[in-house]
C-alpha cells in the first residue's frame, strides 16, 4: 500500500508564488488549500488541519511571525515551514521560537525546499544554510542592540528598507497604507535614536553595506 502523501496548505501574498509552488509540489504532495491573507490562512488551516503549512511572513493585515502561535493553537499537529524573502538569522530564530519548525529563503531553490519539507515532517527543525549564522554575519540585533526593541512589523520594515524599498513599495508589499508605513518609520527612528528620515536610510545601508537604500515618500 503506498504511503499517504503529506497534505499541504500554501500561504503567500502573491498569486504567482502560490501558482509556482502548487505546480512544483503537486506531483509529490496533496495541496489541499491556498491563502493570501491572515484570515484566509487561519481558515484554511482550521478547515483542513494539514500536515504542513508553507508560510510567507510578509502578509497583508498581520505579520506572519505574529500569526504562528495562533496557527499552532488552532491546529497543533500542523507543522509550519516559513518560506520568505528575508534570509535573516534574527527573523529565523524568532520564527522557530514562535513555533515554526523550519525556515527557508525563497531564493534557496526547490531542491532545498523539499529537503526542508522532509526534515520538518520527520520531526526535525530545518534552517537553511542560506540564512547566515551569527558567527559568520553580524545580525541586525547584534550590530545594534536597540533593534531588539522593535516590534516584528517594525523589524520587517527595516529589513525591507535594507533591500532598498521605498515607503510606497513597502506599503504595497505588506498590504499597508503609505501613512502607516510612515508612522512605523517614525517609531523606528525614535527607538533607534535616528534623527531624520535620511538618517534611517543611512542606518539601513550600514546594516547591509552591499545594498543601497532609497528614501520613499
Amino acid at each position: 500500500m503506498p504511503a499517504r502523501r503529506w497534505r499541504l496548505v500554501l500561504a503567500d501574498d502573491h498569486h504567482l508564488v502560490l501558482d509556482a509552488l502548487r505546480t512544483s509540489l503537486a506531483d509529490r504532495y496533496d495541496v489541499v488549500g491556498v491563502a493570501q491573507h491572515a484570515r484566509g490562512i487561519l481558515d484554511e488551516v482550521e478547515r483542513h488541519h494539514p500536515d504542513l503549512l508553507l508560510l510567507d511572513l510578509s502578509l497583508p493585515e498581520r505579520n506572519g511571525l505574529e500569526l504562528i502561535p495562533e496557527l499552532r493553537e488552532r491546529s497543533p499537529r500542523t507543522r509550519i515551514l516559513v518560506v520568505t524573502m528575508m534570509a535573516d538569522r534574527v527573523i529565523a530564530d524568532r520564527a522557530i521560537a514562535a513555533g515554526a519548525s523550519g525556515f527557508v529563503p525563497k531564493d534557496a531553490g526547490l531542491a532545498e525546499l523539499e529537503l526542508a519539507i522532509t526534515a520538518v515532517m520527520r520531526g526535525g527543525t530545518f534552517i537553511s544554510d542560506h540564512v547566515p549564522q551569527l558567527s559568520n554575519r553580524v545580525s541586525l540585533v547584534a550590530s545594534h542592540p536597540a533593534l531588539a526593541a522593535l516590534s516584528p512589523r517594525q523589524h520587517e520594515i527595516i529589513l525591507l528598507i535594507t533591500e532598498g524599498l521605498t515607503s510606497a513599495e513597502i506599503a504595497r508589499k505588506l498590504g499597508l497604507t503609505e501613512r502607516t508605513v510612515g508612522w512605523h518609520r517614525t517609531n523606528i527612528r525614535e527607538k533607534l535614536g535616528v534623527d531624520s528620515p535620511n538618517g534611517l536610510v543611512r542606518f539601513a545601508v550600514l546594516l547591509q553595506p552591499d545594498r543601497a537604500g532609497g528614501e520613499g515618500a
